[in-house]
């Protein structure tokens, strides 16, 4: 990293702003600093968060009513900034968040193309001309952006799920209020000061930064708030509907997951091995995507787990910004550590056994090795909540029902992964499980053309492609007398 972060980071109506409270960043991969961030007490995020909602209010009229090509030359323009400036966004990511340079280095481009895409879509916004039943009269849906948005991200793709959320917004035509999480503000922000290089008029685009709750709070309880787009934890999804059910604001929610990994016994078991590390181990298994549970038919258990041990093992562990790049980065915080390890060794007390080595970890950062567990009771944490870390416990199952029943055995339902050669067994199976994602003999499923969501506890609606566009467009329905 080059010298810390310092640079304003609270944005209304068009102006960068600092507050004399801030927040130090630090690396969880070595704990040094990374910067700061303006962090406002309670009572000014409020005032922040109000000043920023009212804003987006002034600006929303003129926005929503320029022209699909003149917001898609402005997404376009950003997608090239982001693109550019790639060089000094990803190290800063790869620092804050404890990622791996070349994943931060991905998340960053993926940034980019939600721009460029949505920039594309902005311009097939189309409503509908209806046939008419009557002369006289002529009927016309049209589709207009919904208000201001409240966008409200997590830490661990804080740049990418911003973008997710941004991008389908300001192509719709809606205005913006932002609050991102302070455990990796500056990456994101820079990435919405490539949005204010770009040309995006004043008050479009806030951003306030301060305590979780009161910030939150104050921006969904802003009258003219008419989406709330929140990714993160089932919990506090529940504490978002709650809050949007008081003004009927629509709750666009992406929440907490538990995904079942599915080894079929005609899978090829090399590849689904190549899967597995990659969906579990991703972000060091921080991914709302991430495969928690694997499900294997019994004919090929031995050899995918003996395979699948002997990989995880090989794994390397250490800052993401290490020469030479490790396979496996820090943990968020030191929490997380707790939190995931906590998982590991209540499941090992209610009788699951340890696959993987216990060996050693940086002593310096919040690392964690890979810890995969057999024989996990089916009420242990680990077998059902989600784990949001570098360990999940495996299953052996003696048939694809048994399997199907073990991968809908929980109540979320973001993703589900499954592996086979049968192109037919592979559909079915696909069909049945409950998920809003599955990556069928494929790990990394998540692309801007297609829409992302889940099921059950697992959230509502849909980010990403036209579905994720139209979740911030209503309709208008004219019926027109001759």
């Amino acid at each position: 990293m080059s010298a810390p972060y310092s640079a304003p980071t609270v944005l209304i109506d068009g102006k960068w702003r600092s507050r004399d409270e801030q927040l130090a960043v630090h690396a969880p991969g070595t704990g040094e600093s990374v910067g700061h961030v303006d962090y406002p007490d309670a009572a000014q995020a409020v005032r922040d968060a109000t000043a920023a909602g009212d804003a987006a209010a002034r600006a929303f009229a003129d926005w929503s009513a320029t022209t699909a090509r003149y917001r898609a030359d402005i997404l376009l323009e950003a997608a090239r900034l982001i693109r550019q400036r790639s060089g000094r966004l990803a190290p800063l990511l790869a620092a804050e968040a404890g990622k791996r340079l070349p994943e931060a280095e991905g998340e960053i481009s993926f940034s980019a193309e939600y721009f460029r895409w949505f920039a594309e879509e902005a311009r097939r916004t189309d409503g509908a001309v209806l046939q008419n039943e009557a002369t006289g009269r002529r009927h016309v849906v049209l589709r207009r952006p919904t208000g201001v948005v409240a966008s409200l991200t997590p830490w661990n793709f804080p740049c990418s799920i911003q973008a997710r959320k941004l991008a389908p917004a300001l192509a719709a035509g809606c205005t913006v209020v932002a609050r991102v999480s302070e455990k990796a503000p500056l990456a994101v922000t820079e990435l919405l000061r490539c949005l204010t290089d770009a040309g995006i008029p004043e008050g479009v685009l806030n951003l306030v930064h301060g305590p979780a709750a009161p910030t939150t709070e104050a921006v969904l309880d802003h009258p003219a708030v008419r989406v709330a787009s929140f990714t993160g934890s089932t919990a506090v999804g529940k504490l978002i509907m709650e809050r949007c059910a008081r003004r009927i604001v629509r709750p666009l929610l992406e929440l907490g997951g538990a995904a079942p990994f599915v080894v079929l016994a005609d899978a090829d078991v090399d590849a689904a091995v190549e899967g597995a590390l990659l969906a579990k181990f991703r972000n060091t298994g921080q991914s709302c995507i991430a495969a928690n549970r694997f499900i294997v038919h019994t004919s090929v258990y031995d050899t995918f787990v003996g395979e699948f041990v002997r990989r995880a093992d090989a794994l390397t562990i250490g800052d993401g910004l290490a020469a030479p790049c490790p396979d496996l980065g820090p943990l968020a915080d030191a929490d997380r550590v707790a939190a995931v390890r906590g998982m590991v060794d209540r499941a090992r007390e209610q009788g699951a056994t340890l696959l993987t080595a216990e060996r050693p970890v940086p002593q310096t950062g919040c690392f964690l090795a890979p810890a995969l567990l057999a024989d996990v009771p089916p009420g242990a944490a680990l077998a059902r909540e989600e784990v949001f870390g570098p360990a999940a416990a495996v299953f052996r199952a003696p048939d694809e029902a048994a399997a199907l029943r073990l991968a809908n055995g929980t109540e979320m339902g973001l993703a589900a992964y499954v592996y086979s050669r049968d192109v037919g067994r592979c559909w079915t199976f696909a069909e049945r499980l409950e998920a809003g994602v599955v990556g069928v003999n494929e790990a990394l499923p998540s692309v801007a053309f297609a829409p992302l969501g889940g099921v059950k506890q697992s959230g509502l609606g849909r980010e990403g492609a036209a579905e994720g566009l139209a979740e911030f467009t209503e309709s208008r329905y004219l019926s027109l007398g001759l």
